[in-house]
């Protein structure tokens, strides 16, 4: 079977549950409404960041992208549906490569208009204390918020299906945002940049002085992202439906 009706039947998925689309609008709507509110934070703050400031509705925002994630591989698990998936497209690499296709680029589509959006929602806020960024640090904080959040979607998707499970997913990942990445990176200093979500967040800051740079930060995501993938699609190649 050719990609191009597997990633139309995969697609069709997507756009006829409502909780999948739920996930998306709430992407949008948090991620915004926060970075609306943030952009009457107070910019006399020595570790202002006005960038950061700008775009920091993504920290709240980033679960609505891991649920999406991890609903669009777990709703395969549900009432055995993974077993007419693969018995309709028998190549579980072809199978398994749409599937990541209509997680991408729907994370990334919204991720980039809600990136601009909340940029310019805050902006409104912060007003001149917002002046002195540049035309192309704006461009890159809204792109590699994007493309973060379309990492994070993907690293959910890959250990939903290695535990088969978006509960199991959810209950792991973020907890660990929420809680486990500040302690770890409370006490670990630099080295917390190499965490998945620390790492892509490097994007949405101005400067930063750590060992990784905006690009690198992601980079470091794409490779937790790749790790969980790989490690899915193993577990799917060996375990029967």
């Amino acid at each position: 079977m050719n990609l191009t009706p597997v990633l139309r039947a995969e697609a069709l998925k997507v756009l006829t549950l409502r909780s999948l689309c739920g996930t998306l609008l709430a992407l949008a709507v948090v991620t915004t409404a926060f970075s609306a509110l943030a952009g009457s934070s107070d910019a006399s703050d020595p570790d202002f960041d006005p960038l950061f400031t700008a775009l920091s509705g993504v920290m709240p925002g980033q679960i609505a992208a891991i649920a999406f994630g991890a609903l669009v591989v777990s709703s395969e698990y549900q009432g055995n549906g993974i077993r007419l998936s693969l018995a309709a497209v028998p190549q579980r690499g072809r199978w398994f490569a749409a599937k990541l296709a209509v997680i991408a680029v729907p994370a990334l589509l919204v991720g980039l208009a809600t990136a601009l959006a909340a940029l310019l929602a805050a902006r409104a806020g912060l007003g001149t204390a917002a002046d002195g960024l540049t035309a192309g640090e704006q461009v890159r904080g809204v792109v590699g918020c994007g493309i973060y959040l379309m990492l994070m979607a993907l690293f959910a998707a890959g250990l939903t299906t290695l535990f088969r499970s978006g509960v199991a997913t959810l209950s792991t990942l973020i907890p660990f945002i929420l809680v486990v990445s500040f302690v770890i990176g409370d006490a670990a200093g630099t080295a917390a940049d190499f965490l998945p979500d620390k790492a892509g967040q490097i994007v949405l800051y101005r400067t930063h002085d750590g060992t990784l740079g905006p690009w690198t930060g992601l980079a470091v995501t794409a490779l937790w992202a790749a790790a969980a993938l790989l490690a899915g699609f193993w577990r799917l190649r060996r375990r029967d439906a």
